[in-house]
């Protein structure tokens, strides 16, 4: 994360009282130090209702950070097929109980959507994206049972709440709903209306999500929005901020090999003896994933791969070459557990291969025994999985038509090709109403954010992105958390450093940008 930020005024910092913000607030609203009752009557309307909403959200923290534990306790697994539809419905209680006045199920060929509106009859709408659904978990693997959304203290940041989802997406989703209901509470208007759309497989790739907003009623609502956003708890632990310009789509692959539908090599697992006279399913598959990358085990080998990547724009490479120098590559490399760059590259040569190429990665690979000890079988099938991530205008399908070309091509057209999930890559203009409001609503709380071309990480933006919508889209939300689609994923509830927000903090940062995009 890059280290470019100013003061963040003690936003999340847990040495600071509720009380001391609140009447923090008022006064710097009113540019005076006079007392409330003449900041009040000098502090234009608008600012005087964040005031009051910062206050409530103080007020509600306990209850803000209660809403998050309990969503933590009911996981929606789509590869797991878990708590469907109670995921979806619960979705639809919390949107009603956040005030969003229409709230209804969409059904879909997969897991159901949410859909919501809340119209406060102001000129600007801001579409959010939201998911329920989360990864699988081991519990052995856990500190705390990661249902329980246990708040610990975690040196050099602060109390964090462990628990799957907490980071991805169920904190940061819960600071935008409690942003909602501190509105509610404090009697204050909205200045924006929002329209929310929600799905319970992003996990597996969305593969459904678009049959929700492609219904012509969600279609029309989103075409009137400046831009969509995702929640995300966007700082890193010295308190930085990135935005992101787009993100890399993803295909994500299921590679079987068999000796069934191979021909060769047995139909069932027999005694690895046996391999002296038999072909091996399992070697059969590493040799044909062995094709799909160069001799260095890294750069794609796929056939026509690379035809239809564009290079980044003159604007773009601008972008990247003013903010590499502000990544802390030292910081990047202990959050990895990493020692080198690939092939040792330099940080600035890294970073503009995370940005600007494509890849294809070994997720897993599953075949035979893999117990303790030995079993002696030469197995009948092996299982690899696979995702390719995405750069324009590069397209999910057209990617997959070449791997499935390309291993037939090599002698491996009896491997199963099948697609699990996947989506295309997607792009947003830095002048965008939407990126301007993010800059102004970040500085807003003494954050300087940094513009970052794309997003290494995929989402399903791109049902936004392009047609027939074509609207601005990416993340946002002040907050810090960590470990997502990992043991311990946790997300900050308070914070021991004054430039990282904690919940609230990261609450007050919806209400900042509702007012930065009103204007």
């Amino acid at each position: 994360m890059p280290s470019s930020y100013s003061d963040a005024r003690n936003h999340g910092h847990p040495d600071v009282s509720r009380r001391d913000f609140v009447q923090a607030t008022v006064a710097g609203a009113a540019a005076v130090t006079v007392g409330a009752k003449v900041a009040a009557a000098v502090t234009p309307p608008a600012m005087q209702d964040q005031a009051a909403v910062a206050a409530q959200i103080a007020k509600q923290h306990d209850a803000t950070v209660k809403m998050l534990r309990d969503w933590i306790a009911l996981p929606s697994i789509a590869a797991e097929n878990r708590n469907y539809p109670a995921g979806a419905d619960y979705m639809a209680k919390l949107a009603k109980d956040a005030g969003f006045t229409k709230v209804e199920l969409v059904p879909t060929k997969g897991k159901p959507g949410v859909y919501a509106t809340l119209d406060v009859g102001a000129p600007v709408s801001l579409g959010i994206y939201f998911m329920y659904d989360v990864k699988q978990f081991d519990p052995a693997e856990w500190s705390s049972p990661p249902l329980e959304g246990r708040i610990v203290d975690k040196p050099g940041v602060g109390k964090i709440l462990v628990g799957r989802g907490a980071t991805n997406t169920k904190g940061p989703q819960t600071a935008l709903l409690a942003a909602l209901q501190a509105f509610k509470a404090a009697g204050k208007k909205l200045p924006v209306n929002l329209v929310l759309v929600c799905e319970g497989e992003e996990e597996i790739g969305s593969p459904n999500f678009p049959q929700v907003v492609q219904r012509a009623d969600i279609q029309a609502a989103l075409k009137k929005c400046v831009g969509v956003i995702i929640p995300l708890g966007s700082q890193g632990l010295d308190g930085s901020v990135e935005i992101n310009l787009g993100a890399k789509g993803i295909v994500e692959l299921e590679l079987v090999s068999s000796g069934e539908k191979w021909g060769r090599g047995p139909s069932k697992d027999v005694h690895s003896s046996l391999f002296a006279q038999l072909d091996s399913p399992a070697w059969h598959l590493v040799q044909a994933l062995n094709t799909l990358v160069e001799k260095d085990g890294h750069t794609p080998a796929v056939e026509g791969f690379f035809e239809k990547v564009r290079p980044l724009s003159p604007q773009l490479k601008k972008i990247l070459e003013d903010a590499i120098p502000k990544r802390n590559e030292a910081g990047t490399k202990k959050a990895l557990g990493v020692q080198h760059w690939f092939k040792d590259e330099s940080f600035h040569d890294a970073e503009l291969r995370l940005v600007s190429q494509p890849t294809i990665n070994i997720e897993g690979l599953v075949g035979g025994y893999t117990g303790p000890g030995g079993k002696t079988i030469l197995p009948h099938k092996a299982v690899a999985k696979i995702d390719m991530r995405l750069v324009p205008d590069m397209t999910a399908m057209d990617t997959l038509a070449k791997v499935k070309a390309h291993l037939a091509k090599h002698g491996f057209g009896d491997i199963e090709v099948n697609m699990t999930g996947g989506y295309d890559p997607t792009e947003t203009d830095p002048a965008s109403k939407l990126i301007q409001a993010q800059i102004a609503a970040y500085r807003k709380a003494g954050v300087e954010p940094l513009l970052w071309p794309r997003l290494a990480g995929s989402w399903p933006g791109v049902t936004f992105t392009g047609s027939p919508l074509k609207l601005p889209a990416g993340q946002y939300g002040l907050g810090h958390g960590d470990g997502a689609h990992a043991p311990d994923e946790y997300f900050l509830i308070e914070s021991s450093n004054p430039k990282v927000a904690g919940m609230d903090g990261a609450v007050r940062s919806y209400v900042d940008l509702f007012y930065a995009l009103a204007g």
